[in-house]
């Protein structure tokens, strides 16, 4: 994954949509530990395939400034309620990169303290990350990495809630600022369960790439392959298995990738080691709402049905 997001250099977004409980947040948090600046992954990485490219870790691993956030949490019942899990989001958020230093200028300073006190007006949350990112960049004298989770998160609860206008014009600032004509910014990888249109929330972005479940691209790397369920059947040392596993959760083809739901495969896979009369269940259905697909059933037509 990490070879195949630096092959397009020139690409500043690159969108990943999969379905929920694939293993986005494992895949960008994997990408943080690599890429930034302020951690050392070299034993993490050691003996994995990475460590082959030795030119590619050379230039990359541990070389920039890197922001990863989750959108995960950022949910309400109305839109004052969502706003303010949005404020504490980014305010632990430069609670993490507190920086300080003589590039940063005595109003930047005050800016910083008011997001991270979560006391900032909208304005300055809105424009939260690129303010990060600008100032990351001059602190360390490098562009910065964007690494954003669960994007549509804040977005489908306020559809479901009857306050998506009011998040939309927040999101969309946020976005439009950090990912347009942003200077300071390498390159940003965005992932979540929906694709919302490029023209909602991502307008005028540049070198914009999306990488959907229909595209070859990435489609190994969320969910399981054969090859790696066989080894963690033989691993788990119930290769006897294979059948009812490939029956119950091999349901999946992602671009040119027969894919495994990875949360089903080691849900089952736990309860096999407490009891090998255990029978496959459907883990995945119970693990959010269905509230996007309730709205497609409650105004279907002909063509929906």
């Amino acid at each position: 994954l990490i070879c195949e997001v630096l092959k397009n250099p020139g690409t500043e977004v690159t969108l990943i949509t999969r379905p929920r409980r694939f293993g986005k947040t494992l895949g960008m948090s994997m990408l943080a530990e690599f890429f930034d600046i302020e951690k050392d992954s070299r034993k993490i990485f050691q003996g994995l395939e990475i460590s082959n490219h030795e030119k590619l870790c050379h230039a990359w691993q541990n070389q920039r400034p890197t922001v990863f956030l989750t959108f995960k949490n950022v949910d309400g019942l109305s839109f004052d309620s969502a706003y303010g899990q949005l404020k504490y989001e980014i305010g632990r958020l430069y609670d993490a990169y507190l920086l300080d230093g003589e590039h940063i200028s005595d109003n930047e300073r005050q800016i910083y303290e008011r997001i991270r006190k979560q006391a900032a007006g909208e304005v300055e949350v809105t424009r939260s990350l690129q303010l990060l990112l600008q100032l990351m960049n001059k602190y360390y004298g490098k562009q910065a990495i964007l690494l954003l989770d669960e994007y549509d998160v804040p977005l489908a609860k306020a559809s479901s809630h009857g306050y998506y206008e009011q998040m939309l014009e927040v999101i969309k600032a946020m976005m439009t600022t950090a990912l347009k004509d942003n200077a300071a910014l390498c390159f940003s990888i965005v992932t979540g369960c929906l694709r919302i249109s490029k023209e909602s929330i991502f307008t005028g972005t540049n070198n914009f790439v999306l990488d959907t479940i229909t595209d070859a691209r990435l489609d190994e790397y969320f969910g399981f392959t054969q090859k790696d369920v066989d080894k963690i059947l033989s691993d788990a040392g119930v290769t006897e298995y294979a059948g009812q596993v490939k029956e119950w959760y091999d349901g999946y083809h992602f671009g040119e990738c027969d894919v495994y739901c990875p949360w089903d495969v080691m849900n089952y896979f736990q309860e096999l080691q407490h009891n090998p009369d255990a029978k496959p269940a459907s883990y995945w259905k119970n693990t959010s709402d269905n509230a996007v697909i309730r709205s497609f059933i409650d105004h279907a037509g002909s063509n929906i049905t």
